[in-house]
């Protein structure tokens, strides 16, 4: 087995099951439409549902269509990100935790999609009346991988990424 695939499974492994466990946890403890205050004016533990993209894009196609164009959308980001990252050269530890988070992610929100037609979603971020859209941990995950391919761009020295070497 390549280093690259060792470097992937623990991140794809815990990532999708901290995902999948947590939004199994709002399921069973929170009835949909609920909020917990836990730091009361800025964050909640909601529960909702998103049949859109980020932020509720695109929620108002209908059931069936969003059901085929998320999943055809998401197996289209996964196959070029995971192209990407295989063809990652050897020193690029960074920049392959990175596309590893973005796979994670993707993967935790495409089970839901599969599976209900829609994302969970659960933190729930907020200042007075301005409330960030929520989230869950799959979104936080392709996020992180984000900012650390942000991070590998802005801090490339001639292609070397000796932080992590994979």
């Amino acid at each position: 087995m390549s280093r690259k695939v060792i470097f992937l499974l623990p991140v794809l492994v815990l990532g999708v099951a901290l995902d999948q466990v947590t939004k199994f946890l709002v399921v069973k403890s929170l009835p949909l439409g609920a909020q917990i205050p836990i730091i009361p004016g800025f964050f909640n533990l909601v529960h909702i549902r998103n049949r859109g993209a980020a932020f509720g894009l695109l929620a108002n196609l209908s059931p069936h269509f969003a059901w085929i164009f998320f999943i055809i959308t998401t197996l289209v980001v996964l196959a070029v990100v995971s192209y990407l990252w295989w063809r990652l050269p050897a020193g690029q530890g960074t920049a392959a935790l990175g596309y590893s988070l973005i796979i994670t992610g993707a993967l935790g929100n495409l089970i839901d999609r599969v599976r209900l037609g829609e994302v969970i979603d659960f933190l729930d971020f907020y200042w007075g009346r301005q409330h960030w859209p929520a989230f869950n941990v799959a979104d936080s995950l392709v996020c992180m991988g984000a900012g650390l391919l942000v991070w590998v761009i802005l801090t490339e020295e001639k292609g070397q990424d000796v932080s992590h070497p994979v």
